[in-house]
């Protein structure tokens, strides 16, 4: 090894150690790391190995001033071609590079001794790899953005075996399952779990042949014992729902007739699907710190492993002094501006003045919540309180178990429960503060199934409805001339019906029901309950309304929401940027991104 070369990497450890300590320090792996900015011409006595032909890519070396480590080929002030990187926290790519990015084969290695060997591109693992987890885990096949996608064999650290389809990450489609302890699953899955149609085979000779939910048989299936006896029938973890018949085989006619399908569902119940070994930190999370050159003016670049902007994060541009102005920022806002979008993907003369990248990044300040809360004094508070005493007594009343398969005469339109809620309570209601009034329930013995089918859970559904916290009035009616409602965590809303359209949806409730139990990933709207309060007085006014799932609902910060029809005339919201906020909805026009997909 030259002398050149081993001061480099002697100075390079001695860097690193200094920085892992301060790291463990911090302990935090996901601590960001700055962007540190250095030119050529402090370092090219010690740090810079190489020569440079103009145009032409060259061997480099070089050590970055937050401890990093570059050696391999350099081209217009990027990694490009074969290159090794390593950072301070103990990861390493060693591969293939274009403009910067990890783009071809390569392999990351972490320091808790995992790795990756396989294709990649702009940053992400993606393609076929290998990947060895720390534990032990062992996966080989296709990946998409960091994530199993494709047909791959999974071989864990317990012995355990899946060979099968993958999707985002997870078990899904056809694949084989084998335990250590050789019982074996092949079949459906979905979600990571078993789920459809498959055949369990357990170490003893014992199968399953049917249909699964949720890791469990559940449906129609046949459980065969190796002396030919087998037990045919629906299965079901509730004993209501579980009946079958066993058939004894020539050789076991002196079998148990009384043999207890309950006993599958705890053999099962030791057959975990293991999880697997969680990545600490992924390829495309992994910074390059920047590099620029001060000879030939060449330009900062600001580089990541996948290329993309990072919101909140310290700008490099922040720290430089390569505009000299008179004090003027308007053209450093500009050059910043500029590459912002450049990066996004924006046409820098087209970008929307509504929504000005040049401004100041600012903290995303606490959502404004849609709607009126309805509050004591409220025009519509009453009704509030018999709506949630209404739902407290249809969800809570006492009924019989039902299976999915209805009959007609749940469908019928005369199928209507009403029900009296005098204000001092009767030996069905409560007594109540709000004036007397009546409630209606359409077809109950559906919606109750509905609900079911939609893995509601009656406590969860009272509480977010007719739990402590109010509903909230949406501030202005639709076209229809209906109202809208929606609970406080946002889960459900609730919409006022006319007659005529409470008639025209149970003409179709039929067709709807049978339509969402087929097809249980369907985009349709998702409908829990139709009811009615008939109101005291001489006019005696019936508000008919139905419960409905809020699509919109997200664990995330909603900041800007648009109405999107694929049209562009009168597609704007006439308000400027300072008249918007997160409850604005938007229109067409006003919608100035370019979404850059993957071809899959």
């Amino acid at each position: 090894m030259s002398k050149e070369h081993s001061g480099v990497l002697r100075a390079w450890e001695s860097t690193m150690r200094k920085t892992q300590a301060a790291k463990k320090r911090a302990n935090n792996i996901f601590g960001i790391t700055s962007m540190a900015n250095v030119t050529n011409n402090d370092l090219e006595d010690d740090t810079d190995k190489g020569v440079s032909i103009s145009g032409e890519a060259y061997f480099a070396e070089k050590i970055l001033p937050n401890g990093d480590y570059y050696t391999g080929q350099w081209y217009d002030n990027f990694p490009d071609g074969q290159g090794k990187y390593l950072w301070t926290d103990g990861c390493m790519y060693l591969g293939e590079w274009h403009k910067g990015k990890t783009m071809g084969k390569g392999r990351f290695s972490w320091p808790s001794g995992a790795s990756y060997e396989g294709e990649f591109k702009t940053g992400y693992m993606d393609g076929t790899g290998t990947y060895i987890g720390s534990n032990g885990d062992n996966y080989k096949g296709k990946w998409v953005m960091n994530m199993k996608h494709g047909h791959g064999i999974l071989n864990y650290s317990n012995g355990d075996c899946y060979d099968g389809e993958w999707r985002r990450g997870l078990q899904e489609g056809h694949g084989k399952y084998q335990w250590q302890n050789k019982n074996y699953y092949i079949g459906e899955w979905k979600n990571g779990v078993i789920f459809g149609k498959g055949i369990f085979v357990w170490s003893n000779g014992n199968t399953y042949d049917g249909y699964w939910e949720d890791g469990m048989p559940k449906g129609n299936g046949t459980y065969q014992w190796p002396d030919g006896s087998f037990y045919v029938g629906n299965w079901s973890k509730d004993p209501d729902e579980q009946n079958g018949t066993y058939y004894p085989s020539e050789s076991s006619l002196a079998a148990n007739l009384e043999w207890d399908p309950t006993t599958v569902y705890n053999e099962l119940a030791g057959c975990k699907i293991c999880v697997g070994e969680r990545v600490s930190i992924m390829p495309s999370q992994k910074r390059l710190a920047t590099w620029y050159s001060s000879k030939g003016g060449d330009k900062p670049r600001r580089m990541s492993v996948d290329g993309r902007v990072s919101v909140g994060v310290e700008r490099p541009l922040d720290k430089m002094s390569l505009w000299e102005n008179d004090g003027n920022s308007n053209g450093l806002r500009q050059v910043r501006r500029d590459l912002d979008c450049e990066l996004l993907g924006i046409p820098h003369n087209d970008a929307n003045p509504k929504f000005n990248l040049g401004l100041p990044l600012k903290a995303p300040k606490l959502e404004k919540r849609q709607g009126e809360t309805i509050s004591k004094g409220h025009r519509n508070y009453e009704l509030m309180l018999n709506l949630q005493l209404g739902i407290r007594h249809s969800v809570g009343r006492p009924a019989p178990a039902t299976s999915f398969d209805l009959k007609a005469s749940a469908f019928d339109p005369k199928d209507k429960i009403w029900t009296r809620f005098p204000r001092e309570g009767s030996k069905y209601t409560p007594p109540h503060q709000s004036y007397e009034f009546k409630w209606k329930d359409y077809c109950p013995v559906v919606f109750r199934t509905l609900r079911k089918l939609f893995k509601v859970d009656p406590a969860d559904y009272m509480i977010s409805i007719c739990g402590d916290n109010a509903l909230r009035e949406l501030s202005s009616p639709g076209k229809s001339g209906s109202f809208f409602y929606l609970t406080d965590d946002d889960r459900y809303m609730i919409k006022t019906m006319k007659k005529s359209e409470v008639k025209m949806f149970l003409r179709m409730l039929s067709a709807y029901y049978n339509h969402v139990r087929s097809f249980e990933n369907t985009l349709v709207i998702k409908y829990y309950g139709l009811h009615c309060v008939k109101l005291p007085g001489t006019t005696q006014k019936k508000v008919r309304f139905i419960i409905m799932g809020n699509l919109l609902r997200s664990d995330y910060t909603i900041h800007r929401r648009f109405d999107l029809k694929g049209s562009s005339l009168g597609r704007i919201t006439e308000k400027n940027e300072f008249e918007t906020d997160n409850t604005t909805i938007l229109k067409d026009l006003d919608l100035n991104f370019i979404f850059k997909l993957q071809k899959a």
